[in-house]
């Protein structure tokens, strides 16, 4: 199974401490944080990985090649950003099979094994949180299909959708989208037709797209340990 990489980001949230790179290719001490997504993909025994890319892609094909940590990479470039929907889509076809995607700004340290689609066309990892109002809130019915999305604003608990999906090679066959469209959009408006299903995780997660978060991994980072 290949990992799709969603990797186009501008980090505009970012640009006070990132400036010139993609998101995913923001210092973390003295590497990438990109390299953490690698690391941890190769802990999960993935061998192949599609990386997204868009702005200044250069930057991160001449730091990974086309092969880093022994996993093979291979580049969907997109001329003009396609927006997260538009990037999935492009990137399934260079897929043979069902795919994983992640954030290129975001690390959550689960078990990838425990997604499976059965009948669906996708399987979101969720996040139990407390105190959020950052994140909209998914929430499931008894057999953990998803049965609504919830805007932002606070909650005192909540699962959130934490960016790592399993997602079904022909997922998009029966809809006629834009070339360019909101991946989460797409899953917010279609949840019911994807029949979409979710594992819940309590493992490590963050997502480094705001200063704060971003300056908490630098220091977290120090100390990390993959695995379970």
């Amino acid at each position: 199974m290949k990992a799709i990489i969603l990797c186009g980001g501008f980090g505009t949230r970012l640009k006070s401490i990132v400036k010139d790179v993609p998101k995913p290719m923001a210092l973390i001490n003295t590497k990438p944080f990109l390299e953490f997504i690698f690391e941890y993909l190769k802990t999960q025994n993935i061998k192949e990985v599609i990386l997204a890319v868009s702005y200044k892609y250069e930057v991160i094909k001449n730091h990974f090649k086309y092969n880093f940590l022994d996993l093979k990479i291979e580049y969907s470039i997109e001329e003009e950003p396609l927006g997260t929907g538009g990037a999935i889509k492009q990137a399934l076809n260079l897929a043979n099979e069902n795919s994983l995607v992640l954030n290129g700004d975001t690390f959550f340290n689960i078990d990838l094994s425990c997604l499976n689609l059965e009948e669906s066309k996708i399987c979101l990892a969720l996040k139990s949180m407390q105190d959020f109002d950052r994140y909209g809130a998914v929430e499931l019915d008894k057999d953990n299909f998803v049965s609504s999305f919830r805007e932002k604003q606070f909650f005192k608990q909540g699962l959130i959708n934490a960016g790592i999906y399993l997602v079904s090679k022909d997922i998009f066959k029966d809809f006629s989208l834009e070339d360019k469209f909101s991946f989460e959009n797409f899953l917010q408006e279609n949840f019911k037709t994807l029949k979409a299903r979710a594992c819940i995780f309590d493992d490590y997660f963050i997502d480094i797209g705001v200063p704060e978060d971003y300056k908490k991994f630098l220091e977290d980072s120090k100390s990390f340990k993959f695995g379970h």
